[in-house]
């Protein structure tokens, strides 16, 4: 009705090659064996194991979850071999993933001379021993099994030292009576694929009682209990040097695992869910013939002959549950819907080993969750002294670093380049630095962003301090000489340089230093709108003054000579029209500057890296250089007319002193400047409120200075006779 069997892919293809002319159904019990050579050809074939791709995927997963990315490949040199690679190696290269070396291990034969065989193998150790990957993927059927253990065993002058191998499920440790002398230590901590299995109710129970000679006629139990316990039955021929005698009262369980198991292993689930899905698809096929087919002879029940091809239809439609809860069916490529259980071998000193599920495998999972995985449960290799092995082609490159590709090398191998500023990276082996947000910046380890802190000129800090004390006494200094002009408003010094325009002169001085508060502080709505609008208008009115007083005393020149039209324009009114024209010219530009843009509060997160500058945004600096040029305009042209003045005849003329205020005042504004743009922050407000301070103290100075001299300290020469004497 159906044949199962075949345990390799060569034994599989053979038979299916003869079963498949029959439409026999063959069911494999290990044996991954791919189906693009075409479906016609395998249309018969049943695998007792799930796609061998899905496992392959599973590799990949397992090699994420811990981390690995530098790796060795081991295939057997054949077909399938080649089949694993053309699959693994992109596989690997898609997740970033890179292997040291791929190390073909000779399939054997019959025919292989055993020292040649060893000579190649050992060849190929020395490949091993160089490498510095940790993880060894290995790809085989058993036979490459005892190939590697040969080499390992006739290379122990040479210790391979620990690794991680991760092995496939076609992997297992069958022994041979020559092989027990061989060490499966190199073994110990190995993680497995293996097609998931469970334990049928009664197994172990039944193979406590299991004797040699129950199967008459099968000389099978009898050879494995001779080579497993290593004596000969009185009947056997082929051990008649051997002096034990098996009583056939040894007991299975004293075995060690290399030489049996007592737990059903992954083949043995397979057979067994195999001969059940026979007897399934028997039944279903006797079930369908009694309702529809059945013929009845002589009262009695009748079926026809079950033809092998017939059972097609219901094998590929069985979904039941086996005495141990698992569910079996297949899917349309004829593999059964299942997955991998992941195994963790652990090997003792006698050469026995147990295999402890530590994950799971499952293709019903949703994405990404595919592969579970109990870490707690893994025992390592007792060379990591029970330390999560890391392979890696270099070192981890930890937080605040970032990987940079080595030339020449493949992508798994990197160095490790330092974070620049403003940019970190939290995570180990990061790609890429990640920049901070703009109101953060990186700390000295680059694996973290901290808050920046806001930075402005304040009353806290030395250098806000002193600017306020400066600004505090030309104030107080400003108010007294008003005081003292203002007690003596009488004397012929005051009265010979225009008592109005000077009471306006040392105001505006006097608002002109105290506006400089306006500027320290953190900025705010009101204060952006007034700093450079006050600033504009109080220096303008301060420079108009200068400029009246300069026309006042050409004009009072002028006006001596005989017959002279300018006396009618000498006076206070045209003063005053002169300061007030000018000061609403400024007022005009300030209040078109608070129409379009006006200032407003801002913060600069970019200009430095750990702090955030809290500012007056000009709103628009065309208008704000506007404002300095009609500034620069007036001390110009208060410049020049004084220039030419310092020479005309009076007494008390201050075309001199003016032209000395001027050129301290265009100085400090021309050099304001360039040093306003080359600072940023607090410093460049600090710039600012110097030169106002500088400005009006060269306007204070140079031309209240000298009458202050002559009214405080020579009264004597404050009067009309020194007047009148000076004139002469």
């Amino acid at each position: 009705m159906a044949v199962i069997g075949g345990y390799l892919p060569e034994t599989t293809v053979n038979m299916v090659d003869i079963l498949s002319i029959y439409n026999i159904p063959q069911l494999t019990y290990e044996s991954f064996f791919p189906r693009q050579a075409g479906k016609i050809r395998f249309f018969s074939l049943y695998q007792m194991v799930p796609d061998e791709t899905f496992q392959y995927m599973g590799i990949v997963h397992l090699l994420h979850h811990f981390r690995w990315t530098w790796i060795g490949l081991i295939a057997v040199d054949d077909d399938n071999g080649d089949r694993f690679l053309q699959t693994m190696v992109p596989l690997l290269s898609q997740n970033n993933i890179c292997y040291s070396f791929i190390l073909r291990t000779p399939k054997r034969t019959y025919k292989d001379e055993f020292i040649m065989l060893l000579y190649t193998l050992q060849e190929q150790y020395h490949g091993l021993l160089e490498s510095k990957a940790t993880v060894y993927v290995v790809y085989g059927e058993p036979p490459t099994m005892h190939i590697l253990r040969m080499l390992l065993y006739a290379s122990e002058n040479l210790p391979l030292g620990g690794k991680v191998w991760v092995v496939t499920s076609h992997w297992d440790f069958e022994s041979l009576s020559i092989q027990r002398i061989w060490d499966v230590e190199t073994f110990h901590g190995a993680i497995s694929f293996a097609v998931h299995s469970n334990q049928p109710p009664g197994f172990q129970k039944f193979l406590q009682f299991v004797r040699p000679f129950w199967a008459k006629g099968d000389g099978f139990i009898q050879e494995f209990w001779e080579q497993a316990f290593g004596c000969s039955f009185k009947i056997s021929s082929l051990h008649e040097g051997n002096d034990r005698v098996c009583t056939g009262n040894e007991k299975l369980e004293i075995l060690p695992g290399i030489l049996f198991e007592m737990s059903m292993t992954g083949h043995s689930y397979n057979v067994y869910n195999a001969a059940y899905a026979v007897a399934h698809a028997l039944h279903g096929f006797y079930i369908s013939k009694v309702q529809h087919r059945r013929l009845i002879e002589g009262g009695r029940k009748a079926f026809q002959n079950v033809q092998p091809w017939q059972l097609h239809h219901f094998l590929r439609s069985i979904s039941f549950n086996n005495s141990a809860g698992d569910t079996v069916q297949f899917n349309v490529n004829g593999e059964l819907v299942e997955g991998f259980d992941v195994t963790n071998w652990i090997t003792f000193s006698n050469g026995s080993f147990i295999r402890v599920k530590v994950g799971r495998l499952a293709p019903q999972a949703p994405h990404g969750q595919e592969l579970t995985i109990n870490d707690d449960l893994i025992i390592w290799h007792r060379s990591f002294n029970e330390v999560l092995p890391l392979s890696k082609c270099n070192a981890y490159c930890y937080p605040g670093y970032s990987r940079k590709k080595k030339e020449g090398e493949k992508f798994c191998c990197y160095d490790c380049a330092p974070c620049p500023e403003g940019m970190i990276s939290d995570q180990m082996d990061s790609d890429a630095c990640v920049r901070c947000p703009d109101d953060q910046h990186s700390n000295e380890e680059h694996n973290q962003c901290i808050p920046k802190f806001m930075t402005y000129l304040s009353y806290k800090e030395p250098l806000g301090i002193i600017l306020a004390i400066l600004a505090v006494s030309f104030s107080v200094v400003t108010a007294l000489v008003l005081g003292i002009f203002m007690k003596f408003r009488d004397t012929p010094i005051v009265k010979a340089n225009n008592r109005s325009l000077t009471y306006i002169l040392l105001i505006s001085l006097l608002l002109s230093f105290l506006c400089s508060f306006l500027f320290i502080g953190q900025p705010g709505k009101v204060t952006c709108l007034l700093r450079q609008m006050s600033f504009g208008i109080i220096f303008s009115v301060a420079l108009s003054s200068v400029l009246a007083k300069t026309i006042t005393v050409v004009l009072a020149f002028l006006a001596t000579k005989p017959g002279s039209r300018v006396r009618k324009w000498v006076g206070k009114r045209m003063a005053n029209s002169i300061v007030l024209s000018c000061a609403l010219v400024q007022a005009g530009l300030c209040t078109l500057w608070l129409s379009t843009s006006p200032p407003f509060p801002d913060k600069d997160m970019l200009s430095l890296n750990e702090k955030i500058i809290v500012k007056c945004n000009e709103g628009s600096v065309a208008m704000f250089y506007c404002v300095l040029g009609y500034l620069g305009l007036l001390a110009t042209v208060s410049f020049t007319v004084a220039f030419f003045a310092r020479r005309l005849p009076d007494s008390f003329n201050e075309a001199k002193f003016i032209t000395f205020s001027m050129l301290v005042f265009c100085s400090v504004w021309l050099s304001f400047v360039p040093t306003y743009l080359s600072t940023k922050g607090k410093h460049m407000v600090a710039v600012e409120i110097f030169s106002i301070l500088a400005s009006s103290a060269g306007l204070l100075v140079c031309i209240f200075s000298p009458k202050c001299y002559l009214i405080i300290l020579h009264p004597e020469m404050n009067n009309r006779d020194q007047l009148i004497r000076r004139k002469k």
